[in-house]
């Protein structure tokens, strides 16, 4: 018994070091990818942003969250979803009680587009790499798409949200949940009342996931 015992302990040990190791592997490559993004000239954006916003998060979060572009106050100060768009999502996850400190967020474009904007079909599809990358070092199980081009992005067909939102799809082994933009919720009253439930829906999904 005593042997099993210091053989269960050896293999938990090595469990413990395989992630660690898994981890830091992870960090190391998501740190040089948000190096070659705040450096990219590949596209017209480059001309004009303050920062390019990489995204913030775990390197092994469970759930991601993708939206359109980084906004003006995004812009300045590097980071996503920090203006008013931000505000309004961080509203969302405590209503479903998700952590946002336990997703990665980032957007399909990186950077800033001109008075806001929406992204061009060049850009995104410029961009896109970045994204897939940040997608293969995280593996997560699910994204959650917010609006028309990150759902375009993400499926890497057009879409209308007002027709699929609520409604998740799989692509290569991962669960894409598209929803509204925080940014139209804030406009829209209609929209507000159904990104609410769309999130609730998503809620729904992690648990029968084991997620949460």
């Amino acid at each position: 018994m005593r042997c099993r015992k210091i053989g269960e302990n050896f293999q938990d040990i090595q469990e413990k070091l395989d992630f660690e190791h898994l981890r830091m592997t992870k960090e190391y490559l998501m740190a040089k990818l948000d190096e070659k993004i705040r450096n990219c000239h590949k596209c017209r954006l480059h001309k004009t942003r303050v920062n390019a916003v990489p995204g913030e998060g775990p390197v092994d979060a469970k759930i991601m969250i993708c939206g359109q572009a980084p906004g003006r106050t995004e812009d300045v100060l590097g980071r996503p979803f920090t203006g008013v768009s931000g505000t309004f999502l961080n509203k969302l996850l405590r209503l479903i009680k998700i952590s946002r400190e336990s997703l990665f967020i980032t957007s399909s474009l990186k950077c800033f587009p001109p008075n806001n904007r929406p992204p061009k079909s060049d850009e995104l599809k410029i961009c896109r790499h970045y994204l897939e990358e940040q997608i293969k070092i995280i593996n997560p199980k699910i994204i959650i798409a917010l609006g028309n081009s990150a759902i375009q992005t993400l499926l890497n067909k057009k879409s209308l949200i007002s027709l699929i939102h609520g409604e998740p799809r799989e692509k290569n082994g991962i669960i894409i949940f598209p929803t509204f933009h925080p940014a139209a919720a804030m406009r829209f009253p209609k929209i507000r009342i159904l990104i609410k439930e769309d999130f609730k829906k998503f809620k729904d999904i992690l648990k029968k996931f084991n997620l949460i």
